[in-house]
C-alpha cells in the first residue's frame, strides 16, 4: 500500500495551495494528485469539502483539475513576471471560475453544492482570478530553494520572506549555511 500524498498548505491562498499539488517543477516533478482519491483528499484537507463524507471525484474531474492547475500556475507566473498569459490558459481559468462554486453555509456544514468536486475547483479558480487581478499579486513569490517551486503569498511584515516555509526550505538553507561555515572554519 502506498502512502497518501502529503499536501503542502503554505501558499497562503487556495489557488497557490492547489498549484503546489505538483511539486519540484524545476527538477523531477512530484505529482501529488496521482488518482481521483488524492484529489478528494486534497479537497478535504483544503477544507473545501461539502460534508463529512469524502468528495467523489471521477477520472475526468481529476484530468480537468490537473489541466486547471497547470493553467493557474502559468497564469500566476506570467502575471508575476509582467507577461501577458496565454489566451488558452486564461480561457481555462475563466471557464472554471465561471462555474458554480461552493456556497458558504452557517452551521455545521461549511459549504453546499450539487457537484462538490467541480464546485471546489471553481472556488479555487475564482481565487486565482481574484489574486491575479489584485495588488496582492505583488506579494506572490517563488521559494528561493532551487529544488523547490512552491509559490506563496509573502504576508511577512517586512515583505522579505524567501522560503516557502521555514520548516521546509528555510531550515534546509540554514543547515546548509551552518555546515558551509563550519567546513570553512575547519580549513582555516
Amino acid at each position: 500500500m502506498t502512502n497518501p500524498p502529503v499536501f503542502p498548505f503554505i501558499g497562503g491562498r487556495p489557488c497557490l495551495n492547489f498549484v503546489a499539488t505538483l511539486g519540484k517543477r524545476h527538477g523531477t516533478p512530484v505529482e501529488r494528485l496521482p488518482d481521483p482519491a488524492a484529489l478528494a483528499g486534497w479537497i478535504t484537507e483544503a477544507e473545501l469539502s461539502v460534508g463529512a463524507e469524502p468528495v467523489r471525484v471521477t477520472p475526468r474531474e481529476l484530468a480537468d483539475a490537473r489541466t486547471l492547475r497547470e493553467a493557474l500556475y502559468r497564469v500566476v507566473r506570467d502575471a508575476m513576471a509582467g507577461r501577458e498569459p496565454a489566451a488558452a490558459d486564461v480561457d481555462r481559468v475563466n471557464e472554471a471560475a465561471a462555474r458554480p462554486d461552493l456556497a458558504p453555509q452557517l452551521g455545521d456544514q461549511r459549504w453546499k453544492s450539487a457537484h462538490p468536486a467541480r464546485a471546489a475547483l471553481a472556488t479555487v479558480a475564482r481565487d486565482g482570478v481574484l489574486l491575479v487581478g489584485s495588488s496582492l499579486l505583488e506579494r506572490v513569490k517563488e521559494c528561493e530553494n532551487p529544488e523547490c517551486s512552491l509559490l506563496f503569498l509573502d504576508d511577512s511584515q517586512a515583505r522579505r520572506r524567501r522560503w516557502c516555509s521555514m520548516d521546509r526550505c528555510g531550515n534546509l538553507a540554514k543547515i546548509a549555511g551552518y555546515r558551509s561555515r563550519s567546513r570553512a572554519a575547519v580549513t582555516e
